[in-house]
Order: C-alpha cells, then sequence, then structure tokens
C-alpha cells in the first residue's frame, strides 16, 4: 500500500499541473479545479489495475477527457456556458508559454509571446469540439497522432484527417480575424482586425 500511496503521489505531482492545463483549454478555468480532481480520484482508483497496455500519459488524458467531456454534455455546463468564450488570460498558467531556451525573457517580449498565444488560443476556442480536442493534444500538449487516437479513441487516420482539417480551420480564422507581423526583433505579433467574426 506504502509503494502505491508513493507511485500516486509521483504521478499527481508529475501530471497535475498538464492535465488542469488540459482541461483549462477544454472547459475552462472555472470548471478545470474540480475536474482536475476528479481525474486523479479516478487514476487512484484505476492504478492497481492499470496493466500498461497504454502509456500512462495517454491513460491519464484519456481519463481527462472522458471526464471533460461528461461535464460538456451536461445540461448544467451547457445552460452556464452558453455564449460564452475562454480568453486565454482566463485560462493560462504560470509557465505555460515561456520557451525553453528563454527562461527570463523581458517583460516587452514576454507581453508580445502573451498577446500572441492569447490570440491563438483564443481562436483555438471557437473550433468544433472534435478539432479543438486534437489540436490542443498534438500542438499544445505534444502528444503523438498514435497517442490522440488512444486517447480519443480514434483511428490514426481519423486523428489524421482531424488534425489537418483542424489547423487548416484554425488558420482560416487567424487570417480572418489577425493581422501578423513581425517586430524588430522578429517576434511574430497579432494585431485584431476590427469586429472580427470568430464564430465561423
Amino acid at each position: 500500500m506504502d509503494g502505491f500511496t508513493e507511485d500516486f503521489k509521483a504521478i499527481h505531482v508529475s501530471y497535475r499541473p498538464r492535465i488542469l492545463r488540459y482541461l483549462t483549454r477544454l472547459v475552462g478555468p472555472g470548471e478545470a479545479e474540480d475536474l482536475a480532481q476528479a481525474v486523479f480520484v479516478r487514476v487512484s482508483r484505476g492504478l492497481p489495475e492499470f496493466k500498461g497496455d497504454a502509456k500512462l500519459s495517454t491513460w491519464i488524458y484519456r481519463i481527462a477527457t472522458n471526464v471533460a467531456t461528461d461535464r460538456v454534455r451536461s445540461r448544467s455546463f451547457k445552460d452556464a456556458r452558453s455564449g460564452k468564450t475562454i480568453s486565454h488570460h482566463e485560462a493560462s498558467i504560470d509557465g505555460v508559454d515561456a520557451l525553453p531556451d528563454e527562461k527570463n525573457p523581458s517583460l516587452e517580449r514576454q507581453l508580445m509571446r502573451e498577446e500572441m498565444s492569447s490570440c491563438v488560443h483564443n481562436y483555438i476556442n471557437t473550433l468544433p469540439g472534435n478539432y479543438r480536442a486534437v489540436v490542443i493534444l498534438s500542438d499544445i500538449e505534444g502528444l503523438t497522432n498514435q497517442e490522440i487516437a488512444e486517447v480519443l479513441g480514434l483511428t490514426l487516420d481519423a486523428v489524421k484527417i482531424r488534425l489537418h482539417r483542424g489547423r487548416v480551420k484554425l488558420k482560416e480564422k487567424l487570417e480572418t480575424g489577425c493581422h501578423f507581423d513581425r517586430d524588430e526583433e522578429d517576434i511574430l505579433v497579432c494585431d485584431p482586425k476590427a469586429d472580427p467574426d470568430r464564430g465561423n
């Protein structure tokens, strides 16, 4: 039992920030904390039966996806969220968007990256759910296509198709709603166009 407790503690410490971030992007910051707790309750209960048929990370993301899906389908969630879009500022977690090779970027550079990231994440939030999940898992969480297939219960071909279509839709939304440019330090910056129609 002590060994199990230590294993779960290590898993919780290692995966909780990633799962909280993932849930935040799926359901918003107001829901993510409670859902993360529910995810790790399920992980704790299921860990003794975990056979290692899938990677541990894939198994945990699958649990998180199921928990989020159940919540999103609930009437109370739909009533509470009708018409509301999650902003990246609400959804951000300290350090998520920092580049690994730049530990202490200047405040100005951080703000530019924050603005750029905010623009992209706001548009990701407008993607249809089936595309949003694969784009988040691939381009934000860094999972492979095979891992995404296992998390979402899809074929590898279906993941590739959804990821391609999701990225195309995201690109269209960004090009419609934003002007992109590079500053004097060659940082990509986004200047939102007037009254972008982000619902299309």
